[in-house]
């Protein structure tokens, strides 16, 4: 078996899924907050696509515990998206984190990550949360060279 036959996974494609309580809230939010809508969708399910990633927003009896980032969005300019979803009503949140610079916390909305994913090249990332009408932990992160 050679190095190709064991990363089986990775040739396959990832994609999250959400748990929600009220499908049609979600359905809501993703709409009027985030601004998207599901290029598919089937009784108990929607499916979103953004830059060839798949999620899924499902219909479920259970909660999510919103204590970790379940998915997050790569952009070009965090201020601008933030201002963009703040318009429509998106709450960030501010977090106290050990790791963060800036003594831990947020500043305006945003932490400052040093050291994450250098394969990408970059210094560290910029990063902020909110939570959907679920209750998921959702970010946005900015990647800093």
């Amino acid at each position: 078996m050679n190095a190709d036959d064991r990363n089986i996974l990775g040739r396959g494609r990832v994609a999250t899924r959400l748990p929600a309580q009220d499908l049609n809230r979600a359905r809501r939010f993703y709409s009027e907050q985030l601004g998207l809508e599901p290029v598919d969708e089937r009784p108990g399910g929607l499916l979103y696509r953004c830059g060839g990633a798949d999620f899924v927003v499902f219909q479920s009896t259970g909660a999510s515990p919103g204590t970790f980032t379940q998915m997050a969005w790569e952009v070009d300019d965090i201020e601008t998206v933030m201002s963009e979803l703040k318009g429509r009503g998106v709450v960030f949140e501010d977090v106290d984190l050990p790791g963060l610079l800036g003594g831990g916390r947020t500043t305006d909305g945003i932490a400052e990550i040093e050291g994450n994913y250098p394969s990408k090249g970059a210094w560290g990332e910029r990063g902020a949360w909110f939570r959907d009408s679920e209750g998921n932990l959702l970010g946005i992160g900015q990647p800093v060279f």
